[in-house]
């Protein structure tokens, strides 16, 4: 079986990789960084945010050092991004489910201003 990374090995930057872009990246594109990052032997690590100041956070220092950004939203996280105040009962978890598309929302919209590519989950 061929290795599905080798076609990375000779690639200097992620940027060279077909359909790259500024802010949130997905299908094939957001594979083919995985594929890119264990090509080269580097793991591209994933930031629980729980707001839009630690999104700002993650996606500025990515942004200063020129790297792309893993943001993603845990249950207890997205609960608090949409507000501790919600009812987010269990079997339900409405406020985790709101503020995850919220924060997802927020990263789409402002990922793209950082001029790096991200990767929510």
């Amino acid at each position: 079986m061929a290795d599905p990374c080798a076609q990375f090995k000779d690639m200097k930057s992620y940027w060279d990789i077909p359909g790259m872009k500024a802010g949130v990246i997905t299908g094939k594109v957001a594979w083919s960084l995985l594929q890119f990052c264990k090509a080269k032997g580097f793991a591209l690590p994933s930031f629980n945010c729980t707001g839009s100041s630690s999104c700002n956070a993650v996606l500025e220092a990515a942004a200063k050092i020129g790297m792309p950004a893993y943001i993603q939203f845990s249950e207890g996280g997205a609960c608090f991004f949409a507000g501790k105040g919600l009812p987010n009962d269990k079997g339900k978890l409405q406020a985790s489910i709101l503020g995850a598309c919220a924060g997802a929302h927020y990263v789409r919209n402002v990922a793209p201003a950082y001029g790096i590519p991200v990767l929510v989950h």
